[in-house]
Parts: C-alpha cells; sequence; structure tokens
C-alpha cells in the first residue's frame, strides 16, 4: 500500500452506482471488482483479449465483434486500475494481473484451453501467464508487445517516488493522452481514441495505478517469461506494426529470438496499435490463426 496522493484531474470516485450506468459486465475478484465484457458462442474457441499498460478494454473495439461474429468466444476485460475496474492500493506488477486473469476465467467459468492476444504491456502479462500455466493455454498472440522498458529523462523521473507523483499531478495528462500521437501510423485517427482513452481517467487512483505499474515490472521476468515461452509447444503468433514508434519494430528480433517457433506478421501502415489501424488485416490473420 502506498500513502495516496490526490491528482487535480481525478475528480470521482468509481462505485456500485457510477457502474449502473457503465456498458459491460462487473464481477467481484480477490483484489477489487473487475469490467469485463463477453460475446460469441459459449461453445467457440475462448480468446482473451488482453490489453495495454492504461488504455481500457476499449482498445479492442475494432476487432471485439468481429471475432465473436467469427465463432469464438471472446473475452475482454479492463485491468486494476484501468477503465471501469477497481483501483485497489496495492503494488501493480506481473503478479497481480496474472492472478486478475486466472479469477476471472474461473468466475467466468471458462475452462476450457484459452487463446491469450495481449498488447505492449499486456503482451508481456499474456506471455508471463502463458509461462505460468502452460496447460491453460492452446495458444498465444503478441501484438507489439513490451520486452524492455524504454529509457528516457522522463522514465527516470516518474521512477522516482514523490517526484513521479508530481510529475504526473502536473503533466501526466499531457504524457498520457498527448502520448497517444506516438502509437498511431495515421494522425487521424488519434482525435477519436484520445477522446475515449480520456474518459475513465477521471476516476480516483489511476494514475496511482500506472505510477505504480512503470516501478514494478522488472525487465528480466518479461525475458524470462518469453524464454519459457520459447520452450513450450503451444502456437505462438507475434504481429508487429511496421511504424512502430513505441515500441519499435526492430524489436520484433528480439522476441523471434526468445520464440523461434513463433508465426510472425508485419502490419504496414500501423503503428503500435495495428489491431486498431489496420483492423480488417489483424482481425483475418487472427482469425486464421484461431481457426488451425
Amino acid at each position: 500500500m502506498t500513502k495516496e496522493f490526490n491528482y487535480r484531474s481525478e475528480t470521482e470516485t468509481l462505485a456500485a452506482a457510477t457502474r449502473a450506468s457503465l456498458p459491460g459486465s462487473f464481477v467481484e475478484l480477490s483484489d477489487g471488482v473487475v469490467h469485463y465484457e463477453i460475446a460469441g458462442p459459449p461453445d467457440g474457441e475462448i480468446i482473451v483479449l488482453v490489453p495495454g499498460i492504461s488504455a481500457s478494454y476499449m482498445t479492442w473495439d475494432e476487432n471485439f465483434s468481429a471475432l465473436a461474429n467469427a465463432g469464438c468466444r471472446v473475452l475482454r476485460f479492463d485491468f486494476y486500475g484501468r477503465g471501469y475496474s477497481d483501483r485497489p492500493n496495492v503494488v501493480y506488477n506481473v503478479d497481480l494481473f496474472d492472478r486478475q486473469i486466472l479469477e476471472l476465467l474461473a468466475a467466468l467459468k471458462l475452462t476450457k484451453s484459452i487463446t491469450l492476444a495481449g498488447l505492449s504491456m499486456g503482451g508481456a502479462v499474456a506471455a508471463t501467464f502463458a509461462a505460468r500455466h502452460s496447460e491453460c493455454i492452446c495458444r498465444l498472440a503478441l501484438i507489439d508487445p513490451l520486452v524492455s522498458p524504454p529509457a528516457s529523462p522522463a522514465l527516470r523521473l516518474l521512477l522516482a517516488p514523490g517526484i513521479g507523483e508530481r510529475v504526473f499531478d502536473w503533466f501526466g495528462d499531457e504524457i498520457l493522452v498527448g502520448g497517444q500521437l506516438k502509437d498511431f501510423y495515421n494522425p487521424e485517427l488519434v482525435s477519436e481514441f484520445q477522446a475515449q482513452y480520456r474518459v475513465p481517467m477521471k476516476y480516483r487512483g489511476f494514475k496511482r495505478a500506472i505510477l505504480s505499474t512503470i516501478r514494478n515490472f522488472p525487465v528480466w521476468r518479461i525475458v524470462q517469461a518469453y524464454e519459457q515461452v520459447g520452450k513450450a509447444d503451444y502456437a505462438v503468433m507475434l504481429l508487429w506494426g511496421c511504424y512502430d514508434k513505441s515500441i519499435p519494430f526492430e524489436m520484433h528480433r528480439r522476441v523471434l529470438e526468445l520464440i523461434p517457433r513463433a508465426e510472425f506478421h508485419a502490419v504496414d501502415d500501423a503503428g503500435h496499435l495495428p489491431h486498431r489501424e489496420q483492423p480488417q488485416v489483424f482481425n483475418r490473420l487472427l482469425i486464421e490463426f484461431l481457426k488451425r
């Protein structure tokens, strides 16, 4: 537990009354209430869509229905601290997110082997889950996954206790919302995404959760998870936007070194979010992967 810092832009609190008017469904797990949506035939191939470090499950808006309409049982959710899930005052690390996925699957009685599709930091979480619970996995899809944290002066400031909170208080919205511009190859798509992204930011605990995640995601554990995935026998697909500036396209070579058997697809005319910028290409590749 960390001392609460009152961020000026976080003016509302998530509560049952608030959630009554929100889309999606909610379930209470051991660390708090989780926001999720599930669709598609109950007997379809199960695919769980794992978001990135800060966006809600809306990041999958261009893919969720397409996968369900293709006959898949599709689950998307908000990580703790993001979207409309609770913001518990805990350490936000891969153990928390791994436990969240495991408990969510149990709560929804999804007992068959699943496909995990993880984006960015969610790719590292998905790989960790697959490494720890290989008996639950039949396929793994990694989309521009986190391999190592970016090195920047701004990141070093955020890592410093006390200083990071004040930087986030004054410049957090600009860092987080403005940073979405770098994620897109096509700038015309940015404003709509930013508008969606801003809405859950007003709920208390969001910035605390993001800072805690940044501070508690050690690189060696990410690499170790990819190495373990590389030794497993389930199918793995790696997709990467050719113009990714957030996690540069060249990093795909590092992932392929760790998971040599991964089927690789470079997605042209896309940045860090190929599933949003090229949904038809992305959905086709993922559906084909699921139906093999």
